[in-house]
């Protein structure tokens, strides 16, 4: 189930990254890579399981469904994390500077 929450959100984010891609200021071509060098990992995790252990190409169960939900909120917990570094609208330096 998380390869298929992954690639979900992968299509999400792509599509609204190609829609704003004049100002890219939230470096949304960012989580749009993390978000699809997630979902290809993960693939190929579960072809090689697939292939060396057989059963389930996709597991349909709570715990599979919970490790997407998680991998989600790490890949915008980096996300948020270069934002911050990052800093488009110079919100960080207005407070520095007071």
């Amino acid at each position: 189930m998380w390869l298929v929450e992954l690639s979900l959100v992968a299509v999400i984010v792509t599509a609204i990254w190609y829609i704003k891609e004049d100002s890219d200021s939230y470096n949304l071509g960012f989580l749009t890579l993390i978000l699809w060098g997630t979902t290809i990992m993960v693939f190929v995790d579960h072809v090689m399981g697939y292939i060396m252990e057989g059963g389930e190409f996709i597991e349909m169960t709570k715990n599979a469904t919970v490790l997407g939900i998680v991998l989600t909120i790490v890949a915008l917990g980096i996300w948020e994390l270069s934002l911050i570094l990052k800093d488009p609208k110079e919100r960080l330096k207005k407070f520095s500077s007071s």
